[in-house]
């Protein structure tokens, strides 16, 4: 039993197959085999029952009398011949020197022959002759005549079976187990292919369908089977990603929020501690003249308006950092907002000496936040103003694209160091922090225009140009 469960499923349904075909082929021979015998026994009958006749027709017409009965000239190379009364006695046989005294009624060719005229008995032994005979017997006007053949050597390959017919059914039988071996061995394929599958699938291994199945009904489930789990597989792993990529955007998110806070508290300092100074120097000093009372609320004024400038570029970031839920988008004019952005900064461009080229059509309607736009194109501006050191800022749009429109800020000044370019949209870096916070910048500019452009569904690019300048492109999404 042991043995049995170790052998493979393909193996055990190939020796099932094996054992039906051997018992279907086996009873088929053994029904032919008795079919055929039977057959040939009554072949065999019928011919000692026209013994039988021609020797009852002999004996009715000598009166009864048995003695000269001529059965040599029957065709067969020993025949005995027996006449019994209804009574069961033997009251004539040719072989026997003295009749037997019991009665043969309970011999199975004499009680047929009794009930219905004829019987016969294939094999039987003779209890007077001490030998096996095939016996025939016919029932006549008071009488039963009955002619019997030695069962010999002779006779038994009569009576066997066609063994052509054998070897043929035994070469059926070689054909079935040839076709089922076969057959089996196609289903072991898929079976232990899918045994296999199952036991990847237990371990969590990744399904690639490379296998070919065979092109039936099997096949086809078992290809459903390893498509639709490889399918499960994948969904179950872009899900997992999708969740690791959310926990790693919900920390960075904490991240950034801490950082954020640590930047503002340190770019708090330096604004509150100059007007702390300054506030505690006019209050401590009564007497100090109009001129440097009126320097130092000055410079208490500056850095206010620094301050304000900070808590606004920081109200920016958390709004955009909230996902843009808050921000509202509404059909606006872009060229209206690049003109107000250039009347913002009209003065200033005049009193540094810096002229304002704008290059873009009458109009260009998309769908934006006026709002997060006017400050994408003031901090690009008020970088230029302040940091290039140019003399002339081109700002040029193209909104022939269907989908898309593009702006161009560029300047003639001094660039930045390549070094620096894949930092400058982070939250408070500063090229040079020296002369940035002179100039009252809030490190926040840049990082406010990366995130606006991407909540407007575009991207923004920088590159230094050649001979000298920087520039910046904004793609930018219309609906």
């Amino acid at each position: 039993m042991a043995s049995w469960s170790k052998l493979k499923y393909s193996q055990r349904l190939f020796l099932w197959l094996v054992g039906y075909s051997l018992l279907l082929v086996g009873c088929f021979v053994v029904f032919q085999y008795n079919r055929e015998k039977a057959f040939k026994a009554e072949e065999l009958n019928a011919r000692l029952q026209l013994v039988n006749a021609r020797l009852l027709y002999e004996i009715s017409r000598n009166g009864g009398n048995v003695d000269s009965l001529r059965y040599e000239e029957f065709p067969f190379d020993y025949l005995r011949v027996s006449v019994i009364d209804y009574n069961g006695n033997v009251v004539f046989d040719n072989t026997l020197d003295s009749l037997p005294g019991y009665s043969h009624l309970n011999r199975e060719e004499i009680a047929d022959a009794l009930s219905d005229g004829t019987g016969y008995t294939l094999r039987r032994h003779s209890e007077s002759s001490d030998n096996y005979y095939f016996y025939s017997a016919r029932k006549g006007d008071g009488i039963i005549v009955r002619s019997a053949i030695p069962y010999s050597v002779s006779l038994h390959e009569l009576l066997s079976a066609d063994y052509g017919f054998l070897w043929f059914m035994a070469f059926v039988t070689l054909l079935m187990c040839t076709i089922g071996y076969m057959a089996t061995r196609k289903l072991g394929r898929n079976i232990q292919r899918l045994n296999r599958f199952a036991e990847r699938a237990e371990r969590g291994e990744r399904i690639y369908d490379t296998e070919p199945f065979s092109h039936d009904e099997l096949g086809d489930i078992s290809n459903h089977i390893v498509r639709l789990y490889a399918r499960l597989q994948k969904a179950m792993a872009d899900i997992a990603r999708e969740h690791k990529a959310t926990l790693h955007e919900e920390r960075e998110k904490i991240r950034i929020k801490k950082q954020l806070t640590n930047n503002i508290n340190h770019e708090l300092k330096t604004p509150v501690a100059s007007i702390v100074v300054c506030l505690e120097t006019i209050i401590s000093r009564p007497d100090m003249s109009d001129d440097k009372r009126d320097e130092f609320v000055a410079r208490c004024y500056s850095n206010a308006l620094r301050l304000r400038k900070l808590l606004d570029d920081v109200s920016i970031v958390t709004r955009m950092d909230d996902g843009g839920a808050t921000v509202t988008k509404e059909n606006i004019d872009l060229s209206v907002i690049l003109c107000e952005t250039l009347h913002d900064f009209e003065v200033r461009a005049a009193a540094a000496g810096i002229r304002i080229n704008l290059n873009q059509p009458e109009s260009v309607m998309m769908t934006g936040n006026a709002g997060l736009l006017l400050s994408v194109f003031h901090n690009l501006l008020d970088n230029a103003l302040a940091y290039s050191g140019c003399s002339s800022v081109d700002i040029n749009v193209d909104g022939s694209d269907d989908n898309y429109v593009t702006v161009s800020f560029s300047d003639d000044g001094c660039g930045i160091p390549q070094e620096h370019i894949p930092h400058i949209f982070e939250r408070f870096y500063r090229v040079d922090k020296g002369r940035s916070r002179k100039a009252g910048g809030t490190g926040l500019g840049l990082a406010i225009v990366k995130n606006a452009v991407a909540l407007h569904g575009g991207s923004i690019s920088v590159e230094n140009r050649t001979p000298h300048g920087l520039e910046f492109v904004l793609t930018l999404r219309k609906t």
